[in-house]
């Protein structure tokens, strides 16, 4: 995230890691980039690193005018993540088997919600990986622009 001046008229979807950031500096780059809702979409919304569990997180956001969302049916199951650190052929299968999840019917469910709420606000979608092509955040991302949805490769532009 880098520090844009916030424009309140921005819409659509960008992917957010917490990896390297303090609770913090993490929420004030949201603030700065005019992120209205936060959607969690790990599987558990747990983290060993402080400010980052579900209630925290909420807590942190809400006090910053942000609004925050966990999305469980979009969470990536445990087995499946060493594929997203592996080689180009271990990471391409686990973006596939992520992917064929997405077409279950609550996932389906929680990407129309999502891709409609990004045409009236702007959305961060977030996980923990800061590298989002090692993220299954890019899966999402790849699956709301299929929905029509703007989705900005790291942070929108100003206007």
């Amino acid at each position: 995230m880098s520090a844009i001046a916030a424009v309140g008229d921005r819409t659509g979807v960008l992917g957010v890691g917490y990896e390297g950031r303090s609770i913090g500096e993490f929420v004030t780059g949201l603030v700065s980039l005019g992120v209205n809702r936060l959607v969690d979409v790990r599987l558990m919304p747990l983290s060993r690193k402080r400010g980052f569990s579900k209630s925290a997180i909420s807590q942190a956001l809400n006090e910053r005018g942000i609004r925050y969302e966990h999305l469980r049916e979009l969470g990536n199951p445990k087995e499946n993540r060493p594929g997203f650190a592996g080689t180009p052929a271990e990471l391409e299968s686990a973006r596939q088997a992520y992917a064929d999840l997405l077409d279950r019917p609550e996932s389906i469910a929680a990407l129309d919600e999502l891709a409609s709420a990004a045409q009236d606000e702007l959305v961060a979608l977030l996980c923990f990986e800061a590298d989002e092509s090692r993220c299954h955040r890019h899966v999402v991302m790849r699956a709301l622009k299929d929905r029509s949805a703007t989705v900005w490769a790291s942070t929108p532009p100003t206007r």
